[in-house]
């Protein structure tokens, strides 16, 4: 269920955010939110597994389509310094809290009505949004639509989808498998490749000056990093709340909401206003540092204190961190980048995010997994106990490294982010005026 979306989603990002950029932001937003609620009916009322997983492969699709257009809609749309802000924590915090949310609201549905439902909600959401955007937005797109870079799109699609194929084999067959070195080779090879051919080409996919700013760059490292702690945290420690402490998936869901409203709170009414003052210089590492205190304080993980001592005051600490980091490497990413290259900006983003989120949860399910198995209880403990210890120290060691990659993220990120300038004017359309296309 969830390989059938992941690799279709974060192959086919970057292809979408240039789509964004050559039709229009608000045709593509559109598309992407309808084709996203079809293949949400179409899943729901699946006859077969493999119908099932032909319409998530489909939601993939569309999703890569949808994600980069509402990002660069954001990006495109707000330009004073204060406004672009706080637009950037509530985009930010509406996605980190919806994970939170969503393990809410899909176990309640399940439980009272059945899975189908979890796909039928999106349409709720979905076509509704649709209508809005379609009566509200203005379909912006640039005079000259330059050739689509087919050689490059190939590379890049093939390549995404090989590296995050291969994290999620990784999870399932383990790093030695063929299939797991193999897509993983190809999907190192091809992001060389691809750098190579977007140097040649009269208009690249990605142009290369776009990740090639240290501010840029440094964004996009940070995202990765809390990308990968995310997706990971959420796993692991849904599993420790079910497995060692007998969660119900309701009740893991409800014990996510401190989690949610921690991000929302530092991210809307912190974040939001000390971007503008202090620059992400001191944002980005600063909430990436915070994020690995969290994760360093799970490391003390354990069954006897429960959930309010063992993890709770990481987890807000954690959201406080990722609140401050995320929304402010969100904005610097895509800020001063020409209006006709917002989408493969925005594209990277979430390419980011994805790749990331793919890494974390590979690398540190199996650093669990290993230390579990390699776990020695003390001679005469009862089986099941020694089972709880075994996947304890198993958290233990995850969330260490965990932390370890997002401080590295934290010092990756002071070194390359710029300090506080004067705002720069955003950059005209090349080439020539926009064509603005109402209604």
């Amino acid at each position: 269920m969830i390989t059938a979306y992941a690799p279709a989603f974060g192959s086919l990002l970057l292809l979408g955010g240039k789509v964004s950029d050559l039709v229009g932001r608000k045709r593509t937003f559109v598309a992407g939110l309808l084709g996203f609620a079809g293949a949400s009916a179409a899943a729901g009322a699946a006859p077969s597994f493999g119908v099932l997983i032909a319409a998530r492969a489909v939601q993939g699709l569309f999703a890569a389509v949808l994600a980069p257009a509402a990002l660069s809609i954001v990006a495109t749309t707000l330009t004073d310094a204060r406004e672009r802000a706080r637009a950037f924590a509530v985009y930010g915090a509406v996605g980190g809290s919806g994970a939170a949310v969503g393990l809410i609201l899909g176990g309640a549905v399940t439980a009272a009505l059945s899975w189908r439902w979890t796909m039928y909600v999106n349409l709720a959401i979905a076509i509704p949004a649709a209508i809005a955007a379609g009566r509200l937005l203005v379909n912006v797109r640039p005079p000259e639509r330059p050739r689509l870079d087919l050689a490059g799109t190939v590379v890049a699609t093939s390549g995404l989808f090989a590296l995050v194929y291969g994290f999620a084999s990784a999870e399932r067959e383990g790093w030695g498998a063929a299939i797991t070195v193999g897509a993983l080779a190809y999907g190192s090879l091809a992001a060389l490749g691809f750098v190579a051919l977007e140097r040649r080409v009269a208009a690249p996919l990605l142009p290369l000056r776009v990740p090639a700013d240290r501010n840029r760059g440094g964004a996009f490292l940070a995202l990765t990093c809390a990308a990968s702690a995310t997706f990971s945290s959420f796993l692991l420690l849904s599993y420790y709340m079910q497995g060692a402490l007998g969660f119900s998936a309701i009740e893991c869901g409800l014990a996510f909401l401190p989690m949610a409203s921690a991000l929302m709170l530092t991210s809307m009414g912190i974040a939001s206003r000390l971007l503008p003052r202090l620059g992400p210089r001191v944002l980005v590492p600063g909430g990436l540092a915070l994020a690995a205190a969290g994760l360093t304080y799970l490391t003390g993980i354990d069954v006897s204190p429960g959930y309010a001592v063992s993890a709770l005051p990481g987890m807000v600490v954690i959201a406080a961190g990722f609140g401050l980091a995320v929304p402010s490497a969100m904005a610097t990413a895509t800020r001063g980048v020409a209006p006709a290259q917002a989408g493969v900006a925005s594209a990277m983003v979430n390419a980011c995010q994805q790749v990331g989120g793919s890494l974390g949860v590979s690398l540190l399910s199996t650093i669990f997994a290993t230390a579990a198995s390699a776990f020695v209880p003390a001679p005469g403990t009862p089986a099941r106990q020694a089972e709880t210890a075994a996947a304890l120290h198993g958290y233990v060691t995850a969330f260490r490294w965990s932390a370890v990659i997002v401080a590295a993220g934290a010092l990756a990120a002071a070194l390359l982010l710029e300090g506080r300038r004067r705002p720069a004017p955003e950059p005209a359309e090349e080439p020539g005026v926009a064509v603005t296309e109402a209604g």
